[in-house]
């Protein structure tokens, strides 16, 4: 409660003393004061004495007795309209938080079918990556997928959006959408269709493209010089193992000699195809080792056909999980050469668990190490040669746009691979 302090003084004066008008307001107004200030007091304590922490059940979690406590005075007191959704997820994302687990987190229900379409490496839309960097105005496009709806209507890489039904896109006004929800807006419902506002070479016209079912492209592969074959794994998700593997054999195919596996910016994914791809390259042996929560030990093993090829990892410091604990274990069997800079060190492993109401929490529920039992946690691998990409690099290479003759991390592979 606030502190009230009556500072004023009163003085009588002598019966004989004439008393002029001007001086008989100040004594009343101080009076007045006084009585004012005693009224708000005796008000507030009045008040106070009637807002008590109501009472709790005995026997409750400490986090269950203070939720119950907020929540009855909540109910009780609070003026204004309270939005019950808004206020679980706020709690419930609060507590995930209050984990000090930097892995595990809350996925409102809002999000959660995005969650499962990233698992899935697939989602409904246009087909096309945006994105903010070195924009004036609006998003700019820097890849549209092949066969898809927005390479049907003719955007091109470099283009601008400007707006989505209307509404501008990241133009400087407060009405503007921002990234996250340009990419909300964008999504939705396979079938339905969408009106974006598009600046080709300074030309505005508008577009309306029907959205469908996007199947996100994981594995790349190419050839380069030498018969050496280039596969960019982008995560661990869904099919990871299968499209590698394919992407593994047709360059084989093709009189590959050397291979170079890139899991650059790979967040990880899966462990089953994480596995799988190392069980077709390793021989026999442990692949992976993991404890859960209740203490139950597991161990993945591979059979004793491998690739024998020579092979190299392109790693970095946002390699995170399943994709750094793919060249760890290539690294413990000598299979292969790690080439780059140090993995971030991640070490658990979590599992998604829907609620009722349709949203869920992602929480870490063991933890995993390498085929030799060593933890990765806060250490990551350290590369057999150590090649750093300046940040301007580093963010040409996020953005697909790097040349190959100034990614400093591939000519060091290459060289490797054409000089045994």
């Amino acid at each position: 409660m606030d502190s009230f302090n009556n500072n004023s003084e009163f003085c009588t004066q002598p019966s004989v003393q004439v008393v002029t008008r001007t001086r008989v307001w100040p004594i009343i107004l101080a009076a007045l004061l006084a009585t004012i200030a005693t009224f708000t007091v005796c008000f507030f304590i009045f008040f106070a004495n009637r807002l008590k922490t109501p009472k709790v059940e005995e026997g409750s979690s400490v986090w269950e007795h203070k939720l119950d406590q907020i929540q009855k005075l909540v109910d009780q007191y609070f003026i204004g309209e309270v939005d019950e959704e808004k206020l679980a997820d706020a709690a419930a994302s609060g507590m995930i938080k209050g984990l000090d687990d930097e892995w595990s987190y809350y996925i409102s229900a809002d999000d959660y079918a995005s969650y499962q379409e990233a698992a899935t490496n697939s989602y409904v839309g246009i087909g096309v990556t945006i994105t903010s960097e070195n924009v004036a105005k609006g998003l700019q496009i820097i890849d549209v997928s092949p066969d898809s709806p927005a390479y049907a209507a003719g955007l091109e890489n470099g283009d601008l959006i400007l707006a989505v039904e209307g509404v501008r896109v990241l133009d400087g006004s407060d009405e503007a959408l921002d990234l996250s929800e340009t990419k909300n807006r964008v999504r939705g419902k396979e079938g339905t269709s969408v009106t974006l506002t598009i600046s080709h070479n300074g030309v505005e016209r508008d577009v309306t493209i029907t959205r469908a079912k996007i199947k996100t492209i994981n594995v790349t592969w190419e050839m380069l010089d030498g018969n050496l074959a280039l596969i960019r794994i982008r995560n661990f998700e869904q099919d990871a193992a299968k499209d590698s593997i394919a992407a593994i054999e047709a360059a084989k195919t093709q009189g590959a000699v050397g291979l170079i596996f890139d899991v650059r910016y790979n967040p990880g994914g899966y462990k089953h195809e994480l596995v799988k791809l190392l069980d077709y390259l390793l021989p026999e042996g442990p692949l992976f080792r993991s404890v859960e929560y209740n203490g139950e030990e597991n161990v993945d093993y591979s059979n004793a056909a491998f690739l024998d090829m020579p092979m190299v990892v392109l790693c970095n410091y946002e390699s995170y999980s399943a994709a750094e604990f793919f060249p760890a274990a290539l690294q413990e069997y000598h299979a292969a050469t790690i080439i780059g800079e140090q993995t971030y060190g991640k070490g658990r492993f979590q599992t998604s668990m829907k609620l009722d109401d349709g949203s869920a929490i992602n929480i870490s529920i063991g933890q995993y190490t390498t085929p030799n039992g060593v933890s990765l946690v806060g250490k990551g691998i350290t590369p057999d040669i150590l090649v750093e990409l300046s940040e301007e690099q580093k963010k040409d290479l996020y953005y697909s746009r790097l040349d190959k003759a100034d990614d400093a991390q591939l000519q060091k592979a290459i060289e490797v691979l054409k000089n045994p």
